[in-house]
């Protein structure tokens, strides 16, 4: 399963914790609902290879958050254990974002072993 989540799962999916406090996003209620859909036996692609680090999928354009990367990660890919026991590679393509007038996100991918 694989899109827009609106969720920022950890601290570690925010560039700021203290500046989205209030947001829903990265609220308490949010984050557990998310653990819910998780703990039905979800694995998430991007943390299953890179299980800390500050990855994000979305930057805010009224606040211009692109060139500072100060961004968000609320697009997941979340695969089944058989899917996640082929999971070769993950990433985050910002090339896309880059481009005239793009999304304010960008897409996640993942490779899966024949």
């Amino acid at each position: 399963l694989g899109g827009d989540f609106n969720v920022c799962p950890t601290d570690e999916d925010v560039f700021d914790v203290h500046a989205m406090a209030d947001d829903a996003l990265c609220q308490v209620e949010t984050r557990r609902r998310w653990r819910e859909f998780a703990n039905l036996g979800y694995v998430d692609a991007l943390r299953a290879l890179y299980p800390s680090g500050r990855h994000y999928t979305f930057w805010d354009y009224q606040q211009m958050r692109w060139p500072r990367n100060e961004g968000l990660r609320i697009d997941h890919l979340m695969l089944s254990p058989q899917a996640a026991d082929l999971l070769e590679a993950v990433g985050i393509d910002k090339e896309p974002r880059k481009l005239e007038r793009p999304s304010d996100h960008t897409p996640v991918w993942a490779r899966l072993a024949a």
